[in-house]
């Protein structure tokens, strides 16, 4: 159920902007098309101008490393000194007060300031951290020798400012916090660095760090009063502009005697070095130049020139965007609030303040925090939300979010617990959403200067088709049981599919073909993969789509994999060899003839095989696919399946009829009015059974039976058997499908079908299923020697069925 909500008034919708923002989209944002970008919190857009302006700038100009007295060298230097002056003042930082040295990103710059702490005195210093802060900030405490503490709560904060002069302890002593969590938006007292300034006393030996990377996409800083003002600000520019890739340190000058005793010094930070007999250096004079190891990346800093320019054009100031975020914030805020199930449950779970106040720009920033829940108030894992929001071209965030404390105090997990987690299998960025019943992540939408109202009504129009339980759900997805199922067979294979080489394209077994079956599934199947050389995990199509076009042929006769990519004169072909010997036919100079083993969706797998490959996705050369690693394979465990790189089962069966059904629903749903559609597909066409990626396809006989097709009866086979050979088979589970199914696999074009209508139409406690897992059976000796059989395409399934379900 949906409740209408007042839109609030527009007056701060692109206010002060250069034009409208949905012009400014259109002509400075063309990567944004059919496109909803809701993680400006991890990185903001860059305008089409702004690269432009850069390029031109280079092209017109002549730029030579700065550390030189050439004309090229004296400019780069010119222009470095002018892009510090006016980034300074773009932060209200007087250049007199301050300094602003050039990192690679905020967390270079917490690093250089930490490292810089722990020089300064031989004892090291003392670490206070807020619980909220990002985890680059965390992890600072790991350098401070004096000890450190993680304030829970902003009162801690206030308690411990407050009885901060009648401290006995020595050293210097560091407090960090951000000025917004990247989490939920939330904004911190920047009061707190003057107080510690107040009460510490201005010789004190008590110094602030200001996390404001999160802040400056979308508001101000003001450093104006430097009495007041954190003593160092790390921030980096991409959160602002997109682009260059570049940070920065803002030193308070009167703090800057903490790099004195700075023990590394690199090219350009020294006036003069002695080598020979004595060890001497002088250092330079400025903050900048003593912080500044080598040569700086002169070439982003002349484009951040460009993107400081760019962004006054467009948006005029970050008071402007900062009214116009909060603005589609409160916006978007109330809308999923005012979403509730039919029975009247909410949708949402915020982690936010519960006295949220979006017009109050001094405690909240527009970034929201939440997680889903069904109408009986099941979780929605993360995962199945963040990829089912990619499949309709919308983008937003899961996880933790790189705010271990932040988030693990929203859900209520204890450090016993997420230790519990990580032995149990927990990792960053993995799919395990629920532990103990409860999310192990949170999933954000943040906005930025170029979101627009379109994208608010985007992603509430998402939520509202896939999510919001508009009835009660009252029937099972399962059908009934026909009682003649079992006196007649009713299916056979139409079709054996091997997929030799994991993600690539299949090899579909000749009719007429017996093809040998194993406990570990059909003869090569999923014998090889390819591995990316630089980490040693194997690809798979979820991030290079076009691994299905590359083609592998199991040619028995010569005994080889001959394997093929692209059509016509510009195909390629490479053949490797079936057995385990020999790797004389593979022409390769980058591998070599060794034992290899890879990562599979996280976890080590061993291999039979493993074809390494670099340019997947070009796909042309055939000198870029090395060969094969033979590798031994052991001996199962007595009654347990050895499966390779089959990562969930040996054999994955589907039905035709339950696809028939499928594409039915697909052509008869009514197009999205909303939800981004790409122009070069349809969301409304039939998919091919081969998206599935299944080895059997399984058919109806419907010349045997009246009633036409029973879709997804397979749910409720609990095993069937094959052929005139009676081949027995386990039925494993139901496949729980991801977003890979988008993919043609005659084309390699990603689409949104047809995960959008399984997410609707076959969700079981909150998973996406289509399909079934199944091995070979193990009796008697075969659970020491494994049994060979084999089936082919034509033979009859005998399925048995669940009868307590």
């Amino acid at each position: 159920m949906t409740v209408t909500v007042n839109k609030p008034q527009r007056t701060e919708y692109c206010k002060g902007y250069s034009e409208d923002v949905d012009v400014i989209r259109e002509r400075e944002y063309p990567h944004l098309k059919d496109t909803t970008y809701l993680d400006h919190a991890g990185t903001t857009l860059y305008a089409k101008s702004l690269i432009e302006s850069f390029s031109q700038d280079l092209t017109s100009n002549l730029f030579g490393n700065p550390h030189s007295m050439s004309s090229s060298s004296q400019l780069s230097t010119q222009r470095i000194d002018d892009v510090r002056l006016r980034a300074l003042r773009s932060f209200n930082a007087d250049p007199e007060e301050f300094d602003l040295v050039f990192v690679a990103n905020a967390t270079a710059a917490i690093k250089l300031v930490v490292d810089s702490f722990r020089d300064a005195t031989p004892k090291g210093f003392w670490y206070g951290y807020h619980v909220e802060s990002h985890t680059s900030l965390v992890g600072a405490r790991e350098v401070a020798d004096l000890g450190n503490k993680c304030f829970r709560s902003d009162d801690e904060v206030d308690t411990w400012i407050s009885g901060m002069y009648a401290s006995s302890e020595d050293g210097p002593k560091l407090f960090a916090f951000p000025a917004q969590s990247n989490m939920n938006g939330r904004r911190f007292p920047t009061r707190w660095c003057g107080q510690i300034r107040d009460t510490n006393g201005h010789t004190g030996d008590v110094y602030s760090l200001l996390d404001a990377a999160s802040l400056v996409s979308t508001s101000p800083l003001d450093l104006s009063d430097a009495s007041a003002a954190p003593d160092f600000t790390v921030l980096s520019f991409y959160k602002i502009f997109g682009f260059p890739d570049l940070g920065a340190l803002i030193v308070r000058k009167s703090a800057g005697h903490i790099f004195d005793k700075r023990r590394f010094f690199g090219g350009g930070t020294v006036d003069l070095v002695l080598t020979q007999g004595m060890q001497w250096h002088a250092k330079k004079t400025s903050i900048h130049e003593r912080l500044e190891d080598g040569t700086l990346p002169f070439h982003s800093i002349i484009a951040l020139d460009s993107a400081l320019v760019t962004h006054t054009r467009l948006f005029g100031s970050m008071e402007n965007i900062s009214s116009h975020t909060r603005f589609l914030a409160k916006n978007l805020y109330e809308r999923l609030t005012a979403l509730t199930h039919s029975n009247g449950a909410k949708v949402f779970e915020f982690y936010m303040n519960s006295d949220v106040d979006f017009e109050d720009a001094s405690t909240q920033g527009p970034i929201l925090a939440f997680n889903l829940r069904s109408s009986q108030g099941a979780w929605i894992g993360k995962s199945e939300v963040e990829r089912l929001a990619s499949v309709k071209k919308i983008q937003i965030r899961s996880g933790t979010l790189c705010n271990p404390g932040g988030a693990a105090g929203s859900l209520g997990w204890t450090g016993p617990d997420m230790i519990r987690h990580y032995s149990n299998g927990l990792r960053c960025g993995d799919d395990n959403d629920l532990m103990d019943g409860r999310p192990t992540g949170i999933l954000r939408a943040s906005l930025g200067a170029m979101t627009n109202l379109k994208d608010i009504e985007n992603f509430v129009d998402f939520v509202e088709e896939f999510y919001v339980e508009r009835s009660p759900n009252t029937c099972s997805l399962l059908p009934a049981i026909d009682s003649t199922i079992s006196q007649s067979p009713g299916f056979y294979i139409e079709s054996l599919s091997v997929y030799p080489i994991k993600s690539c394209g299949a090899f579909k077994v000749p009719d007429g073909q017996r093809w040998e079956i194993t406990q570990e599934g059909l003869a090569w199947d999923r014998e090889w993969c390819l591995i990316h050389q630089g980490t040693g995990t194997a690809l798979n199509q979820k991030r290079y789509p076009r691994m299905a076009l590359i083609q592998p042929f199991v040619d028995l006769a010569r005994g080889v994999l001959r394997i093929s990519c692209g059509r016509g004169t510009g195909q390629s072909s490479l053949e490797i060899p079936l057995g385990r010997g020999g790797t004389n036919l593979v022409r390769t100079s980058l591998c070599q003839n060794a034992a290899k083993s890879s990562t599979v969706c996280g976890d080590q797998t061993s291999t039979r095989y493993a074809v390494s490959k670099v340019k997947v996705p070009q796909c042309k050369d055939e000198s870029t696919m090395p060969g094969s690693f033979p590798q031994d394979i052991s001996t199962p465990t007595p009654g347990q399946n050895r499966i390779l790189l089959s990562n969930e089962s040996p054999i994955l069966l589907i039905s035709r009829s339950s696809v028939n059904r499928l594409n039915e629903s697909i052509k008869s749903k009514p197009k999205p009015k909303n939800i981004n559609q790409p122009s070069n597909t349809s969301s409304n066409k039939a998919v091919a059974a081969d998206v599935f990626r299944a080895n059997i396809v399984v058919a109806e006989n419907l010349s045997q039976r009246a009633n036409a097709e029973q879709p997804y009866i397979e749910d409720q086979w609990e095993s069937f058997s094959v052929g005139s050979e009676n081949v027995q088979f386990d039925v494993l589970g139901s496949c729980q499908r991801c977003q890979m199914v988008c993919i043609d696999q005659y084309s390699g074009i990603r689409g949104d079908e047809p995960f959008s209508t399984l997410a609707k139409t076959r969700k079981i406690n909150n998973k996406i299923n289509f399909g079934r897992h199944a091995s070979l059976s193990m009796t008697g000796d075969d659970l020491y020697v494994p049994a060979s059989k084999t089936i082919m395409v034509g033979d009859v399934v005998y399925p048995s069925y669940e009868r307590d379900c």
